[in-house]
């Protein structure tokens, strides 16, 4: 039987997902993208979206060093070969391949597939000749392709190899299919954990994208178990030095290949964790709608702030003499002179902030006093869309489609979560777990920040707030699990009602918390 399975025609997911999505065009359309365009955001960020985009099935981007399995890893899932394939212990892979479904195995070059209005690649043109010489569309019966895209890309150059260079962006092209991508794998041999100069830049470049990204520590068949836990604790220190944040990736280990493991040492675990990989897979079609609800309420977030810049700096720049030394003093102190400014008068959220570095490069290249003026109308329309239009998008999700995000693996067996008999109203609980999945959790969590903006829109006390994070956090680690996040949101309910929050959770939550000292 296919690891992927057969596609139910029934799912109630084919008649939603349309609703949704026109949705997400039509508010883009008349409200974000006026304000994009007014104020160059595609210049500074990324193209201006369309349809196509919305439209475009889930996209799995796979990244790694050369000859860690990335196109192996592909074949593995599509159980047979795509049209391009080659597989081999150099760097064989010499082009970004966009492995689609079709009826028939075809081969579309790059400079055809970029002009294709029904296809999310349009926008690949502005990356010019050069790159568009080295991407291809291959297109292939496989059934995970019906729900699936994935984005095989060249392995990451090492060693020397670096010095030669690309004749185009390398990270700047990873950059842009991150941002299209419902999930990215980062890849890494067992035997090859060094991160390169080029590698570490590609890492980077994927900022703003954590919680998409997921490491794939392959080929560990080739270490026995005692090897294993030393290579993914030098696996989790090079990552720590790269990303730069306490938080752990999930790591998914085993050798994803049809081939029988070489040492079997750690069968049971591969099994598991291969296991788990299809499953996070499998939820990708299911969660489409929802993410792309959550990456068009990040994209109308920052073309807020940018206005907010950009019509900022205008306004500061001289009527007539010293334009140029006022812009140079405002790029060297835009996070003092510029970005604080803004963030105090209208109390806007610092992380909403774009980088300060690659900020001040691109605002060397603009007259300051070619900026729009501050738009208001726009703004209010930016508030519109993130205050009313998408709480109401989201209610478009039916209920049967809403429960279906629960990620506790236990859901439907008799070791059920104990939020399943609680005393949360069923409606109440799908909506929150659609608005949990909306704040973008990484490896099941949300940070405590996130949480803070959340629940202090309900105006309760200080001292309310505290409380109740108290109860909710169980295990104290500072951030919401989907369970707890729950608790947080019913908590709130009852204070809001004017009942008092209990002094310890009430069953069959007191039972779970004991668990959670």
């Amino acid at each position: 039987m296919s690891r992927w399975g057969k596609k139910k025609k029934e799912d109630p997911a084919a008649e939603v997902f349309p609703s949704v999505v026109e949705g997400l065009k039509k508010i883009y359309a008349t409200k974000i993208k006026p304000l994009e365009q007014l104020y160059q955001f595609d210049e500074f960020y990324s193209p201006l979206l369309k349809d196509s985009d919305f439209d475009a099935k889930p996209m799995v981007l796979l990244c790694g060093q050369y000859s860690t399995g990335k196109t192996t890893f592909i074949r593995y899932l599509l159980e047979r070969d795509f049209p391009g394939i080659h597989i081999g212990p150099e760097p064989t892979t010499d082009r970004f391949i966009a492995i689609m479904h079709g009826k028939e195995e075809l081969v579309t070059p790059g400079n055809a597939l970029s002009v294709q209005a029904d296809k999310p690649f349009t926008a690949l043109g502005r990356f010019g000749m050069d790159f568009l010489n080295k991407f291809q569309g291959s297109h292939c019966p496989a059934a995970i392709l019906e729900d699936l895209t994935f984005i095989d890309t060249p392995g990451v150059l090492s060693g020397e190899k670096q010095r030669i260079g690309r004749s185009y962006d390398f990270a700047k092209i990873t950059e842009w299919f991150a941002e299209r991508s419902d999930l990215i794998l980062l890849l890494f041999d067992a035997h090859k954990l060094d991160i390169s100069d080029e590698f570490k830049r590609v890492i980077e470049s994927l900022k703003g994208h954590e919680e998409k990204v997921r490491i794939v520590l392959n080929k560990a068949d080739q270490v026995n178990a005692q090897q294993l836990m030393r290579v993914y604790g030098a696996l989790m220190w090079s990552l720590g030095k790269v990303l730069g944040t306490p938080e752990v990736m999930r790591v998914y280990i085993g050798s994803f290949w049809d081939k029988p493991y070489h040492i079997e040492d750690c069968k049971t675990l591969f099994e598991a964790e291969q296991n788990d990989l299809l499953k996070d897979l499998y939820g990708l079609p299911r969660f489409a709608a929802i993410r792309k609800v959550n990456d068009l309420v990040k994209r109308a977030r920052l073309a807020k702030v940018h206005a907010y810049v950009v019509s900022y700096l205008r306004d500061q720049m001289p009527a007539v003499f010293g334009k140029d030394s006022k812009k140079d003093e405002l790029i060297t102190n835009l996070r003092e002179k510029v970005f604080l400014p803004i963030h105090k008068q209208y109390q806007l959220p610092v992380g909403d902030f774009p980088m300060v570095k690659p900020f001040q490069e691109k605002l060397r290249t603009y007259d300051f006093t070619k900026f729009a003026k501050l738009n208001q109308k726009l703004i209010d329309a930016m508030d519109t869309v993130l205050g009313q239009d998408v709480p109401k998008l989201m209610q478009l999700f039916p209920a049967e489609q809403r429960a279906k995000t629960s990620t506790n693996p236990f859901d439907g067996n008799p070791f059920e979560s104990p939020l399943e008999t609680g005393p949360i109203d069923p409606e109440d609980r799908t909506n929150w777990l659609q608005q949990f999945q909306a704040l973008g959790p990484t490896d099941g969590r949300i940070s405590g920040t996130t949480a803070r903006e959340v629940l202090v829109r309900s105006n309760l006390p200080r001292e309310s707030l505290s409380k109740l994070w108290v109860l909710a956090d169980r295990d104290k680690d500072g951030k919401l699990s989907e369970e707890e996040f729950l608790i947080a949101m019913y908590l709130q309910k009852l204070a809001l009602s004017g009942s008092p929050l209990p002094d310890t959770l009430p069953p069959p939550w007191g039972a779970a918390q004991a668990a959670h000292p």
